[in-house]
């Protein structure tokens, strides 16, 4: 006779392989029901856009095949609730669960191409996603998600009358680019940038995340450290080209992150323009600007490396259209994104896991 007593031990050999634990101590076993030889459970992970869903799987069903009843009918249900190690009150965002900086010394190395798709990428998997575009005087997030010239209205939350960001693709999307007009230039000193970001996190209904992804503009300024002083970051996306010239701006990026005062977690590096594949001959990779430049700044820096992001043509079509490629059926740009976005998931949780919660900062810088 199978008991669920002897199911959840059978499934204590089952590990998640990034947490090091197994399933039973972590408590993602759900649902345990058994009727006769046909058992089921659901499987609650960390992250929806988990890589390692089909093997946690296939390892749970052998292991009740294997350590209670070899004739068993096993069915397993795979859900996720993205996990979240803020302690901070909640008083800031209080419905987001993880805070996600895209950071890189130098623009022009597709920053906010990776945000868009990355965000992207994370709804399609189920999760909850907001983007922000913190680059006040270069916004582009508008052009890519195509809502140029809409304008985000208002709610009344609480009796404070606070900005809707303006939802597309399921992401929820907040830039000053919806508040001013496209063809006119934002000429603010550092003090009025900051302020308008402020109002980006505490008068903007971003209502419930798993992840808000903070597009950031290029360097290592005011915004950036404004952003660290009233949000609890939970950890940096570094991106980077190929050549030598953009990791070293990268570096700079990194050690901003890193440095005592900050602390911000590295979650990782993504190398984006890393080679270029036409559309007519998929499997070909031409390495214009270098090879493995992001690989080797993750090793120096000891973080892990989330991937490459190719050179085609879909990605820059996507982004002048406001269809972002990892929508598109063109397989070479979408695999890389949901890629992406599975190790970005994936570092979140172990940095979750493992590292002291996220906190908001005090700098006297």
């Amino acid at each position: 006779m199978i008991t669920e007593e002897a199911v959840l031990k059978a499934l204590t050999n089952v590990d998640d392989p990034d947490l090091g634990k197994d399933l039973v101590t972590l408590n993602m076993i759900k649902d345990v029901a058994i009727e006769g030889k046909n058992v089921s459970f659901t499987v609650e992970l960390t992250t929806p856009a988990c890589p390692m869903k089909d093997m946690i799987k296939k390892a749970c069903i052998s292991a009740v095949k294997i350590f209670v009843d070899r004739e068993a009918e096993v069915e397993v249900k795979m859900t996720a609730r993205v996990n979240s190690n803020r302690k901070d009150g909640g008083a800031i965002l209080p419905g987001v669960k993880n805070i996600i900086a895209v950071a890189s010394g130098k623009g022009g190395v597709g920053k906010s191409t990776v945000s868009t798709n990355l965000a992207l990428a994370l709804a399609a998997e189920g999760a909850k996603v907001g983007i922000m575009d913190a680059d006040i005087y270069g916004p582009s997030t508008p052009m890519m998600f195509g809502i140029q010239g809409e304008r985000p209205m208002m709610r009344d939350v609480d009796g404070k009358g606070m900005i809707e960001p303006i939802e597309r693709f399921g992401v929820k999307v907040m830039s000053i680019g919806l508040l001013v007009d496209e063809k006119q230039a934002v000429i603010w000193r550092g003090p009025m940038a900051t302020s308008a970001i402020r109002q980006f996190i505490n008068d903007v209904y971003w209502d419930e995340l798993d992840y808000l992804i903070l597009d950031l503009p290029p360097g290592t300024g005011d915004i950036h450290l404004t952003l660290v002083q009233t949000v609890p970051i939970t950890g940096a996306v570094i991106v980077t080209t190929p050549q030598a010239v953009a990791m070293a701006d990268a570096k700079k990026a990194m050690m901003m992150f890193k440095q005592a005062q900050i602390n911000v977690p590295i979650l990782g590096v993504v190398e984006n323009m890393s080679y270029f594949t036409p559309a007519e001959l998929p499997d070909n990779k031409y390495y214009i600007f270098g090879k493995n430049g992001g690989q080797s700044l993750a090793e120096q820096f000891e973080v892990p490396f989330l991937g490459e992001i190719p050179i085609v043509q879909s990605i820059r079509e996507g982004g002048d259209k406001g269809f972002p490629a990892v929508l598109n059926d063109e397989p070479v740009a979408k695999n890389a994104f949901t890629h992406l976005a599975s190790e970005v998931a994936r570092s979140v949780a172990m940095r979750n896991a493992n590292l002291d919660p996220t906190r908001i900062l005090t700098l006297n810088l």
